[in-house]
């Protein structure tokens, strides 16, 4: 250990937090989470000899170490899973434990909403609150938070009022329980889940002065001990996505504004892209990245009307609707366009014909170019870059792939791709089954709709018996689609 990061280490908070072990050429090579900061980090550097062999290596080459802290352990969870997947860091792969994604996912619009997890998100209209990458400690939040907000962990309600009921672990609507309330409590859940808590907290001890100012003490008590057990949640585990960054410590931000010479760090970066089959079904994508990290909450998608298969007439239309004023969105400091020339070219002309002066760059995916327009792009490149081609109108910047600035575009590249193409199979999906029900006279939207939320899809609406059916929609309607298969 260099005699730098010797002193800095004296240095470690006691905090929950995220740590970035770098190489002496700034790489980050190993991304960790912490409960302690200043225990974990100092275990790496003790009694090495008794470490595994990959560990000895990964130590060997540890010259500095860096750190930021965190409100808590869970908010620690999630910063570690989004600067594994920023940085991609050598050791992580090689040390790679149980680091699967996992989500947590509420559907309010169920007939009863209930909580679970999932490591694959659909776009089903569903709230998904991650990515982790320890699913025990997200499971074991939950379990914590379940005491407080009691839920149902599946769609189907016990017959009687069972052992978890009287655990006070769910809400009891088979016993007779509020389903208006359980949707309010559940609110206050996913708003937990959001990083609300100091705000909600206010807003409980609030609601209980007020119950027992108007004498209702049995509210009072319940809410008094919401209050008491969310503070021992924050003595225990909490859970939250409180992401914040230093983002003086973000390697990848300070690389990308240098690059391309902005004003400041980038702090909103909004990617877009586009998916169709044949050109049906065309839908545009746009996620956000704030500070560097993904904000799901701002993710946006477009249905879009021009048809056929013309990606540079389907980026126009996106984002003509996404700067058209009628949103009171935030605006970007840097905008990602999936793709070459063409692309980025579409893009310009609806943001000049918005007179919009936003830095706006392409990345070509063969060779992951950085494309950029030399005089409309709204960017002044660095002299040093390593420009690959060079025209009259475009600059192609190659970086090395392992760089920052690299794995922060294709994070968020990635991300717009998968989004779009959700979206896509799932308009797909619904038009197929839409088309099968349309052709039975007598079955129309509100029928077909309803069918579908009950059975789950087309496929459930063939399996299904008359019997079944009927219950849903009466018998008439029943026989009609029984005669149809």
């Amino acid at each position: 250990m260099n005699k730098k990061l010797q002193e800095k280490l004296k240095t470690l908070p006691r905090s929950a937090g995220v740590y970035f072990h770098k190489s002496a050429s700034g790489e980050v090579i190993y991304v960790g989470k912490a409960a302690v900061l200043k225990n974990r980090v100092r275990q790496y550097f003790q009694n090495v000899a008794d470490k595994d062999i990959k560990t000895q290596a990964l130590v060997a080459e540890i010259e500095m170490t860096d750190w930021t802290e965190t409100e808590s352990e869970i908010d620690a969870l999630f910063l570690e899973s989004e600067m594994i997947k920023r940085y991609k860091p050598r050791y992580n792969v090689l040390l790679r434990d149980d680091k699967s994604q996992i989500f947590v996912r509420i559907n309010m619009r169920d007939d009863v909403p209930f909580v679970t997890t999932t490591r694959q998100p659909s776009d089903d209209n569903a709230e998904y609150y991650g990515p982790y990458y320890n699913g025990w400690a997200v499971k074991k939040a939950l379990r914590l938070l379940r005491k407080v907000f009691p839920y149902y962990t599946s769609p189907t309600l016990p017959k009687k009022a069972d052992l978890n009921f009287h655990l006070g672990l769910t809400p009891g609507l088979e016993a007779g329980g509020s389903l208006a309330e359980y949707r309010k409590s559940l609110r206050k859940l996913t708003r937990y889940l959001s990083g609300e808590r100091k705000k909600l907290i206010r807003e409980l001890e609030s609601e209980m002065k007020a119950s027992a100012k108007s004498k209702d003490f049995e509210t009072a008590t319940v809410l008094r001990n919401s209050i008491r057990n969310l503070g021992e949640l924050q003595r225990q585990i909490v859970f939250g996505r409180d992401e914040f960054l230093d983002m003086s410590k973000d390697q990848a931000l300070v690389d990308l504004r240098d690059l391309l010479g902005l004003p400041d760090l980038p702090k909103r970066i909004e990617g877009y892209d586009i998916s169709h089959m044949s050109g049906t079904n065309n839908v545009a994508s746009m996620v956000v990245a704030t500070n560097g990290l993904a904000d799901k909450a701002e993710y946006r998608k477009f249905k879009l009307h021009i048809p056929g298969n013309n990606d540079f007439a389907h980026m126009n239309e996106a984002l003509g609707r996404r700067f058209s004023g009628r949103h009171d969105w935030a605006l970007p400091d840097l905008l990602l366009i999936d793709g070459g020339k063409g692309q980025l070219d579409a893009a310009l002309k609806i943001l000049e014909k918005k007179d919009l002066k936003i830095p706006t760059i392409g990345l070509a995916k063969r060779e992951e170019e950085i494309v950029i327009h030399k005089t409309r792009s709204n960017l002044k490149i660095a002299t040093h870059s390593p420009i690959s081609q060079e025209s009259d109108d475009f600059v192609l910047v190659l970086l090395d792939k392992n760089s920052h600035i690299v794995k922060l575009l294709q994070r968020l590249r990635d991300e717009s791709h998968r989004f779009a193409v959700s979206y896509h199979t799932h308009l797909k999906r619904k038009k197929q089954t839409a088309n099968e029900l349309e052709e039975i006279p007598g079955i129309g939207p509100k029928t077909r709709a309803k069918l579908i939320k009950k059975l789950g899809s087309l496929r459930g609406v063939q399996a299904a018996s008359y019997d079944d059916i009927a219950k849903i929609i009466g018998g008439s309607k029943a026989k009609l689609i029984k005669q149809k298969k």
